[in-house]
């Protein structure tokens, strides 16, 4: 009996050793799909834009709040589309998700 139970223990110990890497790998590669980087590159460049906004006065602290509310409604929208996926969002997501970092990008420094 032991011998059967450490068997099956060195099998499953092998399989998890063996997936584990393709599991983080595929993570790695979806969180890196080109189409994401750049509406994730997007939202990091709004959210500069927004804090450098504060620091020079044309913001509000409250305007901020509101901006970085609606930048990470479209973060979301975009993991749930991946998530989705396998890790990619479609050029239809991307273009979507585009118009709406459009209208925030239009409330800042007005």
């Amino acid at each position: 009996m032991i011998k059967i139970s450490i068997t099956r223990g060195v099998v499953l110990a092998a399989a998890l050793f063996t997936v584990a890497p393709t599991i983080a790998s595929a993570k790695t590669w979806g969180a890196s799909h080109p189409r994401r980087e750049q509406v994730n590159d997007r939202l990091a460049n709004q959210n500069r834009r927004i804090r450098n906004e504060v620091k020079e006065g044309d913001l509000t602290r409250g305007q901020a709040r509101q901006l970085h509310a609606e930048d990470r409604t479209i973060r979301q929208e975009e993991r749930d589309y991946a998530k989705l996926d396998h890790g990619h969002i479609s050029k239809a997501e991307k273009r979507a998700l585009n118009q709406q970092e459009n209208h925030v990008s239009r409330q800042i420094g007005q």
